[in-house]
């Protein structure tokens, strides 16, 4: 008798991930990532509030990491510069590095931790968009902040626009300080570094690079701390919801291919005329292959040599 499934039971088929098509949807995460920075502008006046607005929460909560890091960066250039390189680069190479690792290394594990830090970013650029903040840096010389970005331009690409090459300032968004995804991207390494990485350096990495990152934001006035707090926040929410995402994934996946699938053939009748029915072994209904045994006595029955065979005299 053929089995059925109760509705709502049904197996969902396990995802075979493929480089050709995880690197495409990795690609138009970071596109979407990208082009939120650049649409969600803002208004400047409300960005430069939201900046004084945290300088203030922080006030109150006596909270000041900014100006000694960035007093320090700014007067000693053997610090200032490493880091300049390291919030314009790393969080460009770390993470696709973490995540091709996890691809070859440990597939198992890779489609959740993709999900997470995917999930992650598409908040963050929520924030982005309904809370531009002016950077630090970009509030005026009053405040005490230096643009270490901009002093040690000379050293690397970068012009006095953020981390964008020189000439290319415009093609960046710089007042999507909140939350930081650089300290938030940083956590998510560190963290797959911590679980899967095997070894007592890959441990001790996954611990230091997303505390030198928080550091190293601040040092160069891209961030306050309150961003920095927001970017493990984001990445917390993230972790929570990338089961629910990878859930309805599979759902949509499965109806796709059910609406995709071709039609099942249908089902051949063995009815070929009215009462007549084959069975195993018949060609014409009701007519076998005559058998020659010669173990058959003369009282066989007609019916096992085959009809229209006479029958023996009697």
């Amino acid at each position: 008798m053929p089995q059925t499934e109760t509705p709502g039971t049904e197996v969902v088929p396990r995802t075979r991930l493929r480089w050709w098509t995880e690197l495409p949807l990795i690609l138009l995460v970071y596109g979407c990532y990208s082009a939120g920075r650049l649409l969600a502008r803002g208004d400047v006046g409300s960005a430069v509030d939201h900046g004084l607005a945290i300088l203030r929460v922080e006030k109150a909560l006596h909270l000041n990491a900014e100006h000694p890091l960035n007093r320090l960066f700014t007067r000693e250039a053997w610090l200032g510069v490493p880091a300049d390189f390291w919030y314009a680069s790393l969080h460009y190479l770390v993470t696709p590095v973490v995540l091709v690792w996890l691809f070859r290394a440990r597939r198992g594990h890779y489609r959740a931790a993709r999900t997470w830090l995917m999930s992650s970013t598409f908040i963050g650029l929520i924030g982005f968009t309904l809370l531009p903040t002016c950077p630090p840096r970009l509030l005026s010389a009053g405040h005490g902040f230096v643009d270490t970005m901009a002093q040690y331009s000379s050293y690397g690409w970068w012009g006095g626009e953020a981390s964008a090459p020189r000439g290319m300032g415009g093609m960046t968004n710089q007042y999507a300080a909140m939350p930081s995804l650089h300290v938030g991207w940083a956590l998510w390494c560190g963290v797959m570094l911590w679980r899967y990485g095997g070894t007592r350096t890959a441990k001790v990495f996954g611990v230091l690079y997303p505390l030198l990152t928080a550091i190293v934001v601040m040092g160069t006035a891209n961030h306050y701390f309150l961003d920095a707090a927001a970017g493990v926040a984001v990445m917390g929410v993230g972790l929570l919801l990338a089961p629910r995402v990878m859930q309805a994934a599979d759902l949509v996946r499965v109806r796709l291919s059910r609406s995709t699938a071709p039609a099942p053939d249908a089902t051949v009748s063995p009815i070929v005329s009215a009462g007549c029915q084959t069975s195993a072994g018949e060609r014409i209904p009701r007519q076998r292959e005559s058998r020659h045994d010669p173990a058959a006595g003369p009282d066989a029955s007609p019916s096992d040599a085959g009809e229209g065979t006479p029958a023996p005299a009697r």
